[in-house]
């Protein structure tokens, strides 16, 4: 028999799982469709792949580390593991390899809700509602300064105006542990160091190990390469010895940062050559936008090629995401007073009552006509205006 304080809760929910209200889905519908529309006039166009696939399709590539964010759960009808969407980048490069197989480019843009075991710090929630753009089909500079730049805007469209980009690349990393002959147990095991920046742990991890010491001095120096393009320099000097991958990685991040400097010159840019997200399926450039007092990432991403490899068609891609809820909780413009601009019509079945009020709403207007016997008035509904018939005529007087 159910307790009476379990009957009292049903309207809980679970932790980390929330419901937007009207004030609060009104803006997030509204920032939706501003960056719809903003993507589309970058030719992005607009996927919406399904809440729940088949667990393999949800965990390869850029879904290689959401194995313990994933909900799972048996399909009846195969028997076969089914998984809902922790992150939809996965469900898009499926959908580019195998729906959309062409040679051009595909901009492809997508958002929805996505479902988190735990939460991240990506945010605290454990259904974020995920925005992001993909870019399959191009392998260059000019890709990912295209993505990065439609990130900045999409955090701006949001409100958010005072951030910085923090950028990196992962092949500075990668070549040099490639140099220094790791196996996956080595490298897997100093990426870990370095993603805490845990200097002195890493110093005696080389130290045990069987490398030239150029190799190790560059190793060691790589968790205090962070900060501004001074540490470019720095590194530029110090990886004189570096096979040509590191240099070439170095280059090409050099590069990247001047031309989307040469498109966005408003915004600081840090870099941190051991900041490794993603470092699984990264295999260039990374990137992520920062405001001061967030100590987590408010949008994030970098180059995965070969993403669709799994799927039966490897191409170079490119994209971001980022969550729309904490974007909205961030936004300078989120106390904004929103001005009550309904029409409040009477509950009346003349037919002129009601042509007038289709014009109205076919205008643009919002008409909520009353309800017989209803509580509450037209100023608890919300409107500041309303419908009066004047001589046979409806016409609009302020409240």
């Amino acid at each position: 028999m159910m307790k009476n304080g379990a009957t009292n809760n049903r309207w809980l929910l679970p932790q980390g799982i929330e419901e937007a209200l009207p004030a609060d889905a009104a803006r997030l519908e509204s920032l939706r469709r501003k960056l719809l529309d903003s993507y589309a006039s970058w030719g992005y166009q607009l996927v919406m792949p399904p809440m729940i696939e088949f667990l393999e399709s949800l965990l390869t590539g850029t879904g290689y580390d959401l194995n313990l964010q994933t909900f799972k759960l048996i399909d009846q009808l195969t028997g076969r593991s089914m998984g809902l969407r922790a992150d939809m980048t996965p469900q898009v490069a499926r959908i580019d390899a195998h729906q959309l197989q062409k040679d051009a480019p595909n901009r492809l843009c997508y958002m929805g809700t996505v479902l988190h075991t735990l939460s991240d710090g990506f945010g605290s929630s454990r259904s974020p509602f995920q925005a992001g753009a993909e870019l399959y089909g191009h392998g260059g500079i000019e890709s990912d300064v295209e993505i990065l730049s439609l990130m900045v805007e999409t955090v701006r469209a949001s409100g958010v105006n005072d951030l910085y980009i923090d950028i990196g690349h992962v092949g500075i990393y990668r070549g040099l542990s490639k140099q220094a002959g790791f196996d996956e147990e080595q490298e897997a095991t100093l990426f870990e160091m370095m993603q805490r920046k845990a200097i002195p742990e890493i110093q005696a991890f080389l130290a045990e190990q069987s490398i030239d010491k150029p190799v190790a001095d560059m190793l060691n120096l790589l968790p205090e390469l962070h900060g501004g393009e001074e540490c470019l320099q720095r590194a530029s000097d110090a990886f004189v010895n570096a096979d040509e991958a590191v240099k070439n990685a170095l280059t090409y991040l050099q590069q990247a940062v001047n031309k989307f400097k040469q498109r966005v010159n408003d915004i600081d840019v840090h870099f941190d050559l051991s900041e490794l997200r993603g470092y699984h399926y990264h295999t260039g450039l990374l990137f992520a936008a920062y405001t001061p007092g967030e100590g987590q990432e408010i949008a994030r991403g970098g180059r995965y090629d070969d993403i669709g490899k799994v799927f039966g068609r490897a191409r170079p891609a490119t994209g971001f995401s980022t969550d729309l809820k904490t974007l909205l909780s961030l936004s300078q413009v989120q106390n904004e007073s929103q001005t009550a601009a309904a029409i409040f019509a009477p509950s009346d079945d003349d037919a002129a009552l009601w042509q007038t009020i289709k014009e109205l709403r076919a205008q643009g207007e919002t008409v909520i006509q009353s309800l017989p016997g209803q509580l509450g008035d037209a100023s608890d509904l919300g409107c500041d205006r309303v419908l009066k018939n004047n001589s046979g005529k409806w016409v609009i007087q302020a409240i």
